[in-house]
């Protein structure tokens, strides 16, 4: 049973510090990244549908997202899309692709996404605890049905913490990592 619950522990956290992970990806940094896009949904042909499902990304410059739909008729559903995201990025239209420049961030704006990103990572912080207080009441159920042992209970209250720590470290990695690519002009 304490197998159990420390296996399902830690699936729960690595979820947890994907979801962090992606978060952390979406910020805009001053560089392009395809990641800035996940989130937007086209409506085509009546379907909602990941950007990606209807035009390849592309990246040429640091600064510079490339669109290219595989279908002409896409590009006025794009543009929509892209507008009415959260991206704040102005899309520009050929006929044939879509870019996005990505302007240089000022030294206000970077220390926003700073305070943003901590905050994304404090969230993911208080999302492991909950995990760990979950698993910790697991355990203190078994131990008082009979079903784990005190010493055992004690061991695996420690595996639990061990994880906590962990995957808490791995949040404060990723937080750095993108605080460091913010920061970066």
């Amino acid at each position: 049973m304490l197998d159990s619950i420390t296996n399902t522990t830690k699936d729960r956290m690595v979820k947890a510090l994907e979801s962090i992970a992606k978060d952390l990806a979406k910020l805009r940094t001053g560089k392009a990244s395809t990641a800035m896009l996940d989130s937007i949904k086209v409506d085509y042909y009546g379907t909602e549908m990941p950007i990606n499902q209807v035009a390849s990304i592309a990246i040429p410059e640091a600064r510079l997202i490339v669109i290219q739909p595989w279908d002409k008729n896409a590009i006025d559903p794009i543009i929509r899309a892209i507008n009415s995201s959260d991206i704040d990025l102005p899309p520009q239209s050929d006929g044939n692709v879509i870019r996005l420049a990505i302007p240089a961030l000022t030294e206000e704006r970077r220390k926003d996404l700073v305070k943003v990103a901590a905050k994304i990572a404090e969230e993911g912080k208080i999302s492991i605890r909950n995990i760990r207080r979950d698993a910790i009441e697991q355990i203190k159920k078994g131990q008082k049905d009979g079903d784990i042992p005190e010493d055992t209970a004690k061991r695996g209250s420690d595996k639990i913490q061990e994880l906590t720590d962990e995957y808490s470290g791995k949040i404060d990695e990723l937080k750095k990592k993108k605080e460091d690519e913010i920061m970066h002009i």
